[in-house]
């Protein structure tokens, strides 16, 4: 009988099998992945069945293979079909986008069929071609284990590929026409994986996507973790190595706030569709109070050697012709402005006095306590403070950090030197006080050759280098000279000799990672800065005076006196403001990080913090070139 019983199960399990699983004979080339997609299923289908398989697998090894569980129903999918064309002359004061909006379609539509307009503008009594379409509905199948997943609350791209194990291209590709950000709802095709095998996003956790290129190398580099540390954190690490986009899990105390990329500017005019009047708060420290407006000398006087008082005032300059110009553009700004005297106390009273509930955001306060002040007052409501030239102390969600820190300066340096394909000889030259960023920059180019500065006879930093320091150290070619200090007499002293052994056969190139008050002071030569091309990151550029920029001219109208960088700032930063806002709903959906605008000399391009708020990572190289300052292009 027990016979009987055990043939019975053993012919049950084999009925089983037979309805449920086949085989599959493994071919050249073939892998997990490849054979999980051909049948539909998972490899961790494949692997629960074939536990050996995680081994390694070979040519002619027998795999079973489940059943899918996919239902691989054909997705419809809309294609527009161009059927005919229409003739339109344009009006006056017609835009690309009122033209779209008439006719119903896009502006890239409007600009595929009438190719001239990609580099010339639209002008009254011209006639373009609109496309009329029609639309077909495609279905089209899926060829990959899929299933539909509807996107939670606060989740971004990388936190749903993170959760089904893929990258962030990998889900991009399963989801075409994904929109840079997820909407709380949105279905999008993800791994048909079970739900036991879904990763979840540790708060007590950081986490970066990788970029392309990136390897153990640079990683550690730039986030300070050995390969050992990531894969201890991501077990997959062991098995799939780096894949771009993939996500990985780092200690919380990684700094994973600074990511360089190169994006294409983006031209935010030309897609306005938010024209609702946008309120504005300008929150600077005036302190009008101290100003004596009875008499005109004792005014001009305060405005002379009050710095916050001059500061402020230029900058406010410069943000109302943006707001005149933005009005030209069909952007109509409610502007409040608010004089923060520079004391919390004051700052107290405003926000009291005052309800910010409606304001679309804020700009200011200046200085770093009082922006923390009305930043942490205002988040309850969601309220953008932006900080216009302070590095924030906290940066909560809703604050937007316009000036990129110290660290995202010295890698785009750094980035900028090792992107250089030319042949190059590396020198690194240091005081005592930066021997951990010679260290650094010693890593990075291991064939460079690193020289501190001198001590004295009591063993006390001497801040200088003999001749006989710098006697065979150039070679002929191109050679780059870090100098990393902030000591103005070991800068002049460096500079100067160096200088004069730069020669047409040795060609010597200065650079830095922090150009500070050093490189600035009355020692300094700006001819050898010039005759050294000096190369430095920088936070804007320097607009040439007399270029023919609409800003520069209508200040000059209105004051009589060209901008400086403040009234500059002012403009840049509040013209890049009230465009994002009329290009979306709120400054924080018009904040992506591959929207990167610019300006008369400032550029701007957000990311978000993972727990906080927005940061610009928009850097600029300049360099010295006949005793003016240019960006610098590779």
């Amino acid at each position: 009988m027990k016979k009987i019983i055990i043939i019975l199960v053993f012919l049950c399990s084999s009925y089983a099998i037979a309805q449920n699983y086949k085989t599959h004979t493994v071919q050249k080339g073939e892998t997990i992945e490849s054979i999980a997609k051909m049948y539909l299923v998972t490899p961790f289908d494949i692997y629960a069945l074939n536990p050996d398989a995680k081994k390694s697998i070979g040519v002619n090894t027998v795999l079973i293979i489940p059943t899918s569980r996919v239902k691989n129903e054909p997705i419809p999918k809309d294609v527009k079909e161009v059927v005919s064309f229409k003739t339109h002359k344009v009006r006056r004061k017609e835009t690309l986008f009122s033209i779209s909006q008439k006719y119903g379609i896009e502006i890239e539509d409007i600009k595929k069929h009438n190719e001239r307009l990609y580099a010339e503008n639209l002008k009254k009594g011209d006639r373009i071609k609109i496309p009329k379409y029609k639309t077909i509905v495609n279905k089209v199948s899926l060829n990959n284990t899929v299933k539909k997943y509807k996107v939670l609350p606060k989740e971004g791209k990388w936190r749903v590929a993170y959760k089904f194990g893929i990258t962030v291209p990998e889900l991009e590709a399963l989801n075409p026409n994904l929109d840079e950000v997820l909407q709380p709802g949105q279905e999008v095709n993800v791994p048909n994986i079970s739900n036991n095998e879904e990763k979840t996003v540790e708060e007590e956790f950081n986490y970066y996507t990788v970029l392309k290129s990136e390897g153990y190398m640079a990683l550690n580099r730039k986030l300070g973790v050995t390969q050992e540390e990531l894969e201890a954190l991501n077990p997959d690490l062991k098995e799939d190595g780096l894949k771009l986009g993939m996500v990985l899990r780092l200690p919380q105390n990684v700094k994973t706030d600074y990511v360089i990329k190169d994006i294409d500017n983006t031209n935010l005019s030309t897609n306005l569709t938010n024209l609702s009047e946008k309120k504005i708060a300008l929150m600077l420290p005036y302190r009008t109070h101290q100003v004596d407006v009875d008499s005109v000398q004792e005014a001009k006087k305060k405005i002379r050697t009050d710095r916050l008082l001059s500061v402020s005032l230029d900058f406010h300059a410069g943000a109302l012709i943006a707001i005149d110009s933005a009005k030209q553009l069909g952007i109509s700004t409610y502007l409040k402005v608010f004089d923060t005297r520079n004391q919390l106390t004051e700052l107290s009273n405003i926000l009291d006095a005052n309800d910010f509930s409606d304001y679309d955001a804020v700009i200011g306060p200046l200085m770093p306590k009082n922006l923390e002040r009305v930043a942490a007052e205002l988040k309850k409501d969601n309220i953008p403070v932006v900080s216009p030239y302070s590095m924030p102390v906290n940066l909560y969600s809703n604050v937007f950090q316009t000036i990129p820190s110290a660290e995202l300066l010295e890698e785009t340096m750094i980035e900028f030197v090792q992107s250089d394909s030319l042949p190059k000889h590396v020198l690194i030259i240091a005081d005592s006080k930066h021997k951990a960023i010679s260290d650094k920059l010693k890593g990075l180019f291991p064939e460079s050759k690193q020289i501190l500065s001198r001590k004295n006879k009591k063993g006390e930093e001497a801040y200088f280098i003999y001749q006989t320091d710098l006697e065979n150290v150039f070679q002929n070619g191109r050679n780059i000279v870090f100098l990393e200090t902030d000591n103005e007499g070991f800068a002049s002293n460096v500079i100067s000799m160096i200088n004069g052994l730069n020669s047409d056969e040795q060609e010597i190139v200065l650079m830095t990672t922090n150009k500070n008050r050093a490189f600035e002071g009355r020692e300094i030569s700006n001819y050898h800065l010039s005759n050294l091309k000096f190369h430095y990151p920088s936070v804007h550029k320097t607009a040439v005076a007399d270029t023919d920029n609409g800003f520069i001219r209508a200040y000059r109208r209105a004051y009589n006196v060209s901008p400086n960088r403040y009234a500059v700032r002012g403009f840049d930063l509040t013209m890049d403001l009230l465009l994002r806002l009329a290009s979306e709903d709120n400054l924080y959906k018009a904040s992506s990080d591959i929207v990167e605008t610019e300006y008369v000399e400032n550029k701007f391009r957000y990311a978000k913090k993972l727990f906080g708020g927005y940061y610009n990572e928009a850097v600029y190289i300049v360099k010295y070139d006949n005793l003016t300052i240019v960006e610098a292009k590779q």
